[in-house]
């Protein structure tokens, strides 16, 4: 690779950095092809970018972007990044589920929203719900106030009604 390709390569990685909500680092030794085929699937439909790099570019790439100081010690060995622009937590629930199944891929560091947690955190993460769980979560929470609105006008609504038959039979007879 030549110095415009590293140059490229970092300065691509600066863009991820800066967009990205969640950052995992990973140690993807003695992952299979079809393991890792399988990784990129879920995390590609998870709206997650998963790159294989340098660790060098990526030292210099975080040298750049302030608030990673402390994750240049897990750059050792081979590393896999999971970049999450949507949702920061998708890419902890996938890499536990993985890791679950397989006994396979370490995480080396985690960082959500600039907040940097070592590898072994994982599990905590992983448990965190994610943004479209807060979502429905609380959007459920506000249909009960609604839906308990709904149901005391019905209720008068109902009430009306048979006031009203009882007022018609009075009338009729």
């Amino acid at each position: 690779m030549n110095k415009n390709q590293k140059a490229d390569v970092i300065s691509g990685l600066e863009e991820k950095l800066k967009k990205a909500q969640g950052l995992f680092l990973t140690d993807f030794s003695g992952i299979t092809v079809l393991e890792e085929t399988e990784l990129r699937r879920d995390f590609r439909s998870a709206g997650v970018e998963y790159s294989v790099v340098k660790n060098t570019l990526l030292k210099k790439a975080l040298e750049q972007v302030t608030g990673y100081d402390s994750i240049y010690t897990s750059l050792v060995g081979p590393t896999g990044v999971a970049f999450s622009y949507n949702d920061a937590i998708a890419p902890a629930k996938i890499i536990k589920k993985f890791k679950d199944k397989t006994q396979k891929l370490n995480c080396k560091a985690c960082v959500v929203e600039m907040q940097v947690y070592p590898g072994n955190k994982l599990d905590e993460l992983a448990k965190i719900p994610s943004r479209p769980e807060l979502i429905a979560s609380m959007l459920g929470s506000l249909q009960l106030p609604a839906s308990g609105i709904v149901g005391t006008i019905n209720a008068v609504v109902r009430e009306l009604v048979s006031v009203i038959d009882a007022i018609e039979k009075k009338k009729a007879a």
